[in-house]
């Protein structure tokens, strides 16, 4: 089994979950650092708006049994990477055990793979998984 290091440092977000799935798909075991620095593209106010609108859907018969949004940045990079996985599989259950998010590199993986269609210019308007972690109530 092939095991696949990513880079999330100045990354957009969507492109290369999409890509890490595909690869998770594959079978390949991916390691994704620096999670905390993937950036979402867009109005960085109605992303925040958005996110804390999710951390707050409760159901009224069962609260315990809703939706749990993470704010710790790789916990919520995990989750959102499960959104690109058919999880009600074998297959999709067993590609998300492959996943390995990391915030900074704890275990100093050096980087193999690139994505070069998911790279940002630097230009638009975005937010970062920190920034917006941040917003929601991590305080690390």
């Amino acid at each position: 089994m092939f095991m696949a290091v990513v880079d999330g440092n100045s990354m957009i977000f969507g492109r290369l979950a999409s890509q890490v799935a595909k690869k998770l798909l594959a079978g390949e075991e991916v390691h994704l650092i620096n999670a905390e620095k993937l950036v979402l593209m867009g109005n960085p106010q109605q992303i925040r708006e958005r996110y804390l609108t999710k951390r707050g859907i409760k159901a009224k018969g069962r609260p315990e049994k809703s939706p749990v949004w993470s704010r710790v940045p790789h916990m919520l990079v995990k989750r959102m990477v499960r959104g690109m996985l058919p999880r009600e599989t074998m297959r999709g259950r067993a590609a998300l055990r492959r996943l390995k998010a990391y915030t900074g590199n704890p275990q100093k993986l050096a980087a193999d793979t690139k994505f070069e269609q998911a790279a940002f210019d630097g230009l638009s308007k975005h937010v970062t998984i920190l920034e917006l972690c941040k917003t929601i109530g991590y305080s690390g």
